[in-house]
């Protein structure tokens, strides 16, 4: 809405009597030059000591220059979640910040220099800025504007631009110092609030599309000039744009809402229906919008989906457009609703407004679409919506996705920094966490206080600083029952919920229970009374229960005693939650076979099938089936078993495993695992082998910081190997080894650091070896990897190689190693690496140590994935002198570790590439599992 100019007169003036302000205020006047992907920026920021302390410094934040290098915080967070882009960016893609100048109010210049943290700025004042007053800073810069690639911000393919934290913006300081946050890609930046004015000047082919009021607007020739002006200010987005009908603008009571979020499939009046039902919602359950346009945006949305909406192509989506459109609008115009209004630390007080936008989207679910299936239209079809997941309403994912986390005890507390958030808790767990827990509490407290208060906190405090603490007082001020325990428990910590009922006796008209509190986690809990027509005869509420407590409830008409059985609380375990009041036997569960993974039915004991293939080529093509226990959320005691039939030896050979977990919710020693498994098949044409192996191991991470990908283990084991005689190894065919492993591992993607110490025991020889990789990307974009390996026989009384040590091809004895042909000295399956021991790749004469072997393997790349190697060590034999040993090449790193080409130049067979039969010295790494491809895409969120 265009305001007159006589307004913005009014406006200049007010702007400049500043004093009369309780705030901060900026003005700035930008140019933007598409040529050179800059803007040109003046700026004038009015900075108000709103504490009681004196400052001999100011903090600034510039955001954008978190693109300059790929030193800065947000290219280590990049690396982190194994995403090079920000590292191997062009220097033409990657933004930063030129000051030119930046003096005081009477223009005389002030020291200022980058932290350690470059994006964040420190000016050295000549005069203090004591307590309630004012003072001015002039910049004059230059900002080179990043790729919209990294974060969705900058400049698109298309020459669009994308704002956002694009200009200088004062930090906040709130009397325990100041917030010296960086640029992590969360959008979370905390600035003060801020009446602001804008001047731009653009070219005319752009759209300017903004959520502050427009006050002038002029075309000039080639150029338009827009001055924009906003009260009550923090973070200020702008979107320049050549096509002028990407954003539709709906008014809706006096509110513009302007968005570019598409929907094709719906036409227009639907659309406006949507919207309106949308901002109704929003408005009626928060109150007023404090500013009268909001922007909501596709980048907005795409930073932080519905995910599972947004996995699928569209075709494939089971919801009704409608919901799906309803659902884009609503999370993304509350995030924005919310950031616009409350202003609070966003980095760590963030579950505050993560809880009222998940818990609002539960209730709109629940009023709008209350019958809406978590697998939508699927849930009806047959094959599928026998499902235990097809029969779970659309709010039941919310639980289930904070409970994937607690169940790998990988959740974290909702006062976690959410910079030390790990991906997925940061994404989606804690955000559902924080939404559920208000659920839970308003059920607790009932007559729908939560919905109340949480539309008195929004109205007492938008366009106001606020803290968390604000939210708990209000809350706790007129509670009817007790609250305590919701914050200290539920809200700072990541304790978990779990309750089961012990055992109950029964009098003449009564049924005594004992609850029993299972992880000392004090919150409240539901028992609900079920008669056999699975109906609520009685719900009850109880608290205070440290370890165990008897309650005395009704027994007319009761079939059942359910905890939690409306589901609303947390609960880590509902498996326990009934038990039947006629007896021990009918308390025992069902089995029910079911057709691949399901999610976890509390009342039935499942096991899974589904058909499983594997291939070698001894045993040919090789179906089967897999019986299992595990589903979507982990549970301690996993088994799987996998019967085949191998079409190329006729015969039954097969897999299984047996496994118990153990997590340590203290220390860094956070997993025990105990382990059991076995497997049978053929190791060469007609020749069986089968392993027995019992494994014990404990599992360390640094528990105060998830997000590193450091981890330790320690794994004993010993493996059991019944082999069917073969002439070709001289070699008793039965034997076991203990084998002990120490192992280390940082598997990032900018530096790689993993070793090993390993120790094998066995009645005809005991060894021990060590084995140390590393890999870095440097600036230049080169990757270097590092790769050391050492073995020594301690005794060795057997009479063939086959427990030596390997240059390029170890014999595999523990069976550990996926090979396709594990007998093969010739032919195709005889050139697949696999990286172990020597890690040559030329096929020496004579590569088998039952000495002592040392080697060392290096390759760094020429051109993207195209490396040089080379390989170089000394092994030693039993009454030999030492050898020397090297190679050298060309490796196509195509995918590390999953799908690698090697080819040999020069080895101590001379040049290779000029020999017979080249094509045979090729060596080749695949990667086939499942499991292991797939983790290479999920690695970033865990």
């Amino acid at each position: 809405m265009l305001k007159p100019f006589s307004t913005y007169l009014l406006l200049t003036i007010v702007f400049c009597g500043l004093k009369s302000f309780s705030q901060s205020s900026q003005k700035i006047d930008a140019t933007l030059l598409p040529n050179t992907r800059q803007l040109h920026i003046q700026q004038e920021i009015i900075f108000h000591n709103t504490t009681n302390d004196t400052l001999n410094a100011l903090y600034l934040y510039d955001w954008n220059h978190a693109y300059s290098s790929k030193n800065t915080a947000l290219a280590t967070r990049f690396g982190e979640e194994f995403n090079k882009s920000l590292h191997l960016a062009k220097r033409e893609d990657r933004g930063h910040t030129e000051i030119l100048s930046l003096t005081d109010k009477n223009f005389d210049f002030l020291d200022w220099k980058r932290t350690e943290k470059s994006d964040i700025i420190r000016v050295q004042l000549k005069f203090p800025i004591y307590p309630d007053k004012y003072y001015s800073l002039k910049l004059s810069y230059k900002v080179k504007l990043p790729s919209a690639q990294f974060t969705g911000y900058g400049f698109t393919n298309e020459n669009n631009y994308h704002l956002r934290y694009w200009h200088i913006s004062p930090a906040i300081y709130d009397g325990n110092g100041w917030r010296m946050y960086s640029n992590k890609n969360l959008n979370d930046l905390n600035s003060l609030i801020n009446d602001i004015e804008i001047k731009l000047t653009y070219p005319g082919i752009y759209t300017l599309i903004s959520d502050l009021d427009i006050v002038k607007n002029n075309t000039e020739a080639l150029h338009t000039k827009t001055i924009l002006y906003g009260e009550n200010r923090s973070d200020v987005r702008l979107y320049f744009v050549k096509n002028k009908d990407a954003f539709f603008i709906y008014k809706n009571d006096g509110l513009g809402f302007i968005t570019n979020i598409e929907s094709k499939d719906l036409n227009d009046s639907t659309k406006i229906a949507s919207v309106r039902r949308v901002v109704n919602f929003i408005k009626n359950n928060l109150g007023r919008y404090p500013h009268n346009k909001i922007l909501v945006t596709e980048d907005d949305y795409k930073r932080n989906p519905l995910y599972g909406f947004n996995q699928l192509p569209s075709f494939l989506r089971p919801f009704p457009e409608e919901f799906q459109y309803e659902l884009k609008l609503l999370k993304t115009a509350l995030g924005t609703y919310l950031d616009n209004s409350l202003f609070m630390d966003n980095r760590s007080e963030y579950w505050v407004k993560d809880g009222i936008q998940s818990y609002l989207m539960m209730k709109y679910t629940d009023t709008f679409y209350q019958d809406m299936k978590v697998l939508g239209k699927l849930s009806k079809i047959w094959g599928v919506r026998t499902f235990h997941l097809a029969q779970m309403d659309f709010n039941d994912k919310y639980p289930y996705l904070y409970m994937m986390m607690a169940r790998r005890y990988s959740d974290q507390s909702l006062t976690t920094p959410r910079d030390s958030l790990i991906k997925f808790n940061e994404r989606i767990a804690n955000k559902s966490k924080s939404g559920i827990g208000l659920a839970y509490l308003n059920d607790y407290l009932d007559n729908n206080y939560i919905d109340r208060k949480i539309k008195e906190y929004y109205n007492s405090l938008k366009t106001k600083k606020s803290k968390a603490e604000n939210f708990e007082s209000i809350l706790k001020k007129d509670a009817p029952k007790d609250i305590d325990w919701f914050f200290s428990t539920y809200v700072d910590s990541n304790k978990k919920i779990d309750y089961k009922i012990q055992k109950h006796k029964k009098t003449d008209d009564s049924l005594i229970v004992t609850l029993q509190n299972k992880r000392g986690t004090t919150a409240p809990i539901t028992m609900f009374g079920i008669d056999k027509n699975d109906s609520i005869l009685f719900k009850n509420w109880y608290t205070d229960i440290s370890k165990t407590k008897e309650v005395t409830v009704p027994r007319k008409d009761v079939k059942r005693l359910v905890l939690n059985y409306d589901r609303v609380i947390p609960e880590f375990n509902e498996r326990d939650n009934w038990k039947s009041v006629n007896g021990f036997f009918s308390t025992n569960r069902k089995l029910k076979f079911q057709f691949f993974k399901d999610i976890e039915d509390p009342y039935y004991n499942q096991i899974f099938y589904v058909p499983v293939f594997r291939f070698n080529i001894y045993d040919g093509i090789t179906p089967g089936i897999r019986l299992y226990n595990k589903t979507f959320l982990n549970r301690p005691f996993i088994y799987d078993l996998q019967p085949s039939y191998a079409f190329g030896e006729k015969a039954l050979v097969g897999s299984g495993s047996f496994r118990y977990r153990k997590y340590m919710e203290r220390g860094n020693m956070y997993r025990i695992d105990a382990y059991m498994a076995g497997s049978s098949y053929h190791y060469a044409d007609g020749l069986r082998y089968s392993t027995i192996t019992p494994s014990l191991s404990f599992l360390f991470r640094d528990n105060n910081n998830l997000r590193s990908n450091e981890r330790e283990v320690l794994n004993m084991r010993f493996v059991n190997v019944i082999r069917d005689f073969s002439p070709t190894i001289d070699t008793d065919p039965d034997y076991s080894v203990f084998n002990v492993r120490y192992a280390y591992g940082n598997n990032g993607i900018i530096d790689y650091k993993s070793w090993f110490a390993d120790v094998q025991v066995a009645r005809d020889f005991a060894k021990v070896a060590v084995n140390w990789e590393y890999r870095k990307l440097f600036q230049s974009n080169r990757q270097l990897n590092l790769r050391f390996f050492a073995g020594k026989f301690i005794y060795n009384e057997t009479n063939s190689d086959y427990f030596s040590f390997a240059l390029d091809r170890p014999t595999d004895y523990l069976f550990d190693y996926d090979y396709l042909g594990r007998s093969e000295d010739t032919g195709l399956f005889s050139q697949q690496l696999i990286i172990a021991e020597g890690g040559f790749k030329s096929k020496l004469p004579h590569p088998f140590a039952n000495d002592w072997i040392v080697t060392s393997n290096a390759s760094i790349n020429l051109w993207r994935w195209i490396e040089v190697y080379g390989d170089m060590g000394m092994i030693r034999n039993k009454g030999r002198d030492p050898r020397f040993v090297y190679d050298s090449g060309i490796r196509l790193n195509l995918v590390t570790d999953y799908f690698e080409l090697y080819f040999p130049v020069y080895s101590n067979n001379g040049w290779e590439v000029a020999q017979p039969q080249y094509d045979e010295k090729i060596r080749f790494i695949v990667t086939l599992s499942p499991k292991t491809l797939i983790g290479l895409f999920t690695r970033k969120w865990f």
